[in-house]
């Protein structure tokens, strides 16, 4: 698990201190190791977790007669299968690394390899002969890869702040923030920060030597047939291929340990993880100290006794959270809202303290349609759909309130905000014609508020404490079995996720696996009351950020407004959430708060 970073030019040499500069911005995701490597008008910058073959697996990596040079990022689970298929080809492996068999995967097989790699990666292979740059980002957007155009030359990063202090000018770019205040994330191309962009998962881009650039799309999920099947053929089908996939994805040199909550998908995985492992598994879950609103730490107690876990419970209160805040946006990098990167970095920080890699269940409720958006009432579906045409009635209503984003936001981004929906209308218009409604709600999910949302969460809270989050739900073999399966092993009228459920009863308990989804929910606006709200009334309509895209008044307005009623926190947050970032990545450097800081301080 690492940090990668690059540029290619048309024309002149890369500097070696821009590689170092963009490196610097990187030591969190790789703090073990670092290298570079540069050719004239073409250099790679690395930063090293070192997880598989940890002794020599520095990077970059080279093939003998030098004419790839590779820098990756993740974890290659199949490069022992796939090692044993290129030696027997003749390729002469100069490591143990994980990662080196891209680079003689596509020496052996070109852009046909990439689609034979089964992980969480994103990596940069240059080949001198053909003077061309391959950016390649792996199926689901597990790991994260940015690119920008800046005239003569393209840069590349695995975060965004990576590629800030190669930019002439730091700007917002309104359509991407619109989506922000509007979907709690911004998706697509385009990020925030006018000029960057997101390379999109399952994708190969090519860049030549005159900087032109051709997208290899190897992978989509539109690809998935639908299969009619009963359940015990789809469980006969289903446990040697999880199996597998669980066998892979514990391929390590280091611990590894998991983060459990009081919901299925962690259990699961901590069940197959004790099926699997010989030793205890440490497990880490967390919950809140002074809240009126339940967590879920007897839940993930529970089963942590169940499956002789080594478990570390973590209690926060409000003022924990709060001081987060300031690591927590500049971690996330790109611009989202979402509370569960609050205690997730926390998490994070704790299980850093024994281990360099966790297994976490993202993706189960979109593989297997676990969340109740994925069976509304026919009516409300037919009417949202009427509503808002081409959207098919899904994630159509806007995080903020109408009302309120007239009154806040500035003229120069009205526009902006009333087309937030646009990315869900494209990905909903992408789903094949013999797909159901259930399987295009399940695309969508997957390929705007995945990527873009969860797995931002997933990994930058995770590398900001240097350690690495292995997702198995996400495998691209699970997601199209999930995908696949018939709606009536998915979802009841009353439940979702049937399928998972009905084959862990073999060792779950039944009443936590049956019990009502509750998700994982921080009670951010029980906290934002009192002397907060007074002292932010004072700072945040004065903040460059609100100045330049709100409107100061009427953000002391809402501000008033939330402590009166507190119904106002998401509007709040995300204004208090945009500031700080504004401040850090547009008005500042890239230096990172330290792990607890007053937010108003950075306003």
């Amino acid at each position: 698990m690492c940090g990668i970073a690059g540029i290619v030019a048309r024309e002149g040499n890369v500097a070696e201190a821009d590689l170092l500069r963009m490196a610097s911005t990187l030591t969190h995701r790789g703090p073990e190791d670092s290298g570079t490597y540069l050719s004239g008008h073409f250099g790679i910058a690395h930063t090293r977790l070192a997880i598989i073959d940890v002794a020599g697996g520095h990077q970059p990596l080279h093939d003998a007669g030098q004419r790839y040079a590779l820098v990756c990022n993740g974890e290659i689970y199949n490069y022992v299968e796939l090692r044993a298929e290129l030696e027997a080809l003749g390729a002469r492996p100069q490591t143990h690394s994980d990662s080196e068999v891209a680079l003689h995967g596509y020496a052996q097989w070109g852009e046909a390899a990439f689609a034979r790699l089964n992980g969480m990666y994103a990596f940069a292979l240059y080949d001198h002969r053909e003077r061309a740059l391959w950016l390649v980002r792996d199926r689901l957007g597990i790991k994260p890869l940015y690119m920008a155009r800046l005239g003569d030359r393209i840069a590349f990063a695995s975060e965004i702040k990576a590629l800030l202090p190669l930019l002439p000018r730091r700007e917002v770019e309104p359509s991407a923030l619109a989506q922000f205040f509007q979907n709690q994330f911004s998706t697509g191309a385009p990020t925030v920060v006018k000029g960057i962009e997101r390379i999109a998962p399952g994708t190969a881009v090519r860049i030549g030597a005159d900087l032109s650039t051709r997208v290899h799309r190897y992978w989509s999920a539109t690809d998935v047939r639908p299969v009619q099947m009963s359940h015990e053929q789809a469980v006969e089908a289903w446990e040697p291929l999880f199996e597998q996939v669980m066998r892979e994805h514990m391929r390590s040199d280091v611990p590894f340990g998991v983060f459990l909550s009081g919901g299925v998908d962690s259990a699961v995985l901590l069940a197959q993880l004790k099926r699997y492992h010989p030793h205890p598994i440490k497990s880490y879950s967390i919950g809140w100290q002074d809240a009126r609103q339940r967590d879920e730490l007897d839940g993930a107690a529970r089963m942590a006794e169940l499956f002789g876990a080594e478990h570390r419970a973590i209690r926060m209160d409000a003022d924990a959270v709060f001081r987060r805040l300031p690591r927590v946006v500049w971690a996330a990098d790109d611009l989202m809202r979402d509370y569960a990167c609050l205690p997730t970095l926390a998490l994070a920080e704790a299980a850093g303290r024994e281990l360099k890699v966790v297994f976490s269940g993202e993706g189960g409720d979109e593989a297997f349609a676990g969340y109740g958006r994925y069976r509304p009432d026919p009516f409300e579906r037919i009417f949202k759909s009427l509503r808002f045409p081409g959207s098919g009635g899904f994630r159509v209503r806007p995080e903020l309130d109408p009302d309120w984003v007239r009154r806040l936001f500035a003229d120069a981004l009205q526009p902006a905000l009333a087309a937030h929906r646009a990315p869900v209308i494209e990905a909903w218009a992408q789903t094949p014609e013999d797909w159901s409604d259930l399987q295009r709600r399940q695309y969508v999910d997957l390929r705007t508020n995945m990527p873009d949302d969860l797995l931002v969460k997933a990994d930058r809270m995770l590398m900001a404490a240097s350690v690495e989050g292995r997702v198995p739900f996400l495998d691209h073999r699970v997601v199209e079995f999930g995908l696949a399966l018939p709606d009536r092993l998915k979802v009841s009228s009353k439940a979702g996720k049937l399928f998972v459920k009905r084959w862990a009863e073999g060792f779950i308990p039944a009443d936590h696996l049956w019990q009502h989804k509750r998700g994982f929910h921080v009670p951010v606006g029980e906290w934002l009351r009192g002397p907060f709200l007074d002292a932010l009334a004072q700072r945040l309509p004065g903040a460059v950020a609100i100045r330049q895209w709100c409107v100061p008044e009427a953000v002391g307005q809402l501000i008033a407004r939330q402590q009166r009623h507190g119904d106002v926190t998401r509007e709040v947050w995300s204004l208090l959430q945009f500031a700080i970032w504004h401040r850090l990545f547009v008005e500042g450097g890239t230096a990172a708060p330290q792990t607890e800081e007053d937010p108003l301080a950075w306003l």
